[in-house]
């Protein structure tokens, strides 16, 4: 019972949804989250942490990059139909369509992701 309440905390909060609605788009490192969502490192990488440690995100590592996407492979299958719950819930959200639209120009950027720093692109 402890991971379900552990992800359903996780999904109490508007920046961890919003960033699930972005990687349903596609995968992404911390800066693109940054991006799109238009916040703070330090807040997509704690965000991206949270989603991460109660089993919604996988990642890996890409050069420099830590890339960040959603786990459907999880073995709590609960984690998947959560995710298919958000989805349905952000499919017309005005909030939700902007984050992916700012997404379509999100990028790694050089000075903040190249960096080969842990708090950065994690």
């Amino acid at each position: 019972m402890y991971n379900l309440v552990k992800a359903m905390k996780a999904l109490s909060d508007n920046t961890r949804l919003r960033i699930i609605n972005l990687l349903l788009e596609r995968e992404c490192c911390v800066c693109e989250v940054m991006q799109a969502l238009n916040i703070s490192q330090t807040r997509a990488s704690r965000n991206l942490t949270m989603l991460y440690d109660a089993g919604f995100l996988k990642m890996r590592k890409e050069g420099l990059w830590s890339l960040y996407s959603l786990d459907k492979n999880n073995s709590g299958g609960y984690i998947v139909k959560l995710v298919e719950a958000v989805e349905l819930a952000l499919a017309n959200n005005k909030v939700a369509l902007e984050d992916r639209e700012r997404l379509k120009t999100a990028g790694r950027t050089g000075v903040v992701c190249s960096q080969n720093k842990r708090q950065l692109c994690r």
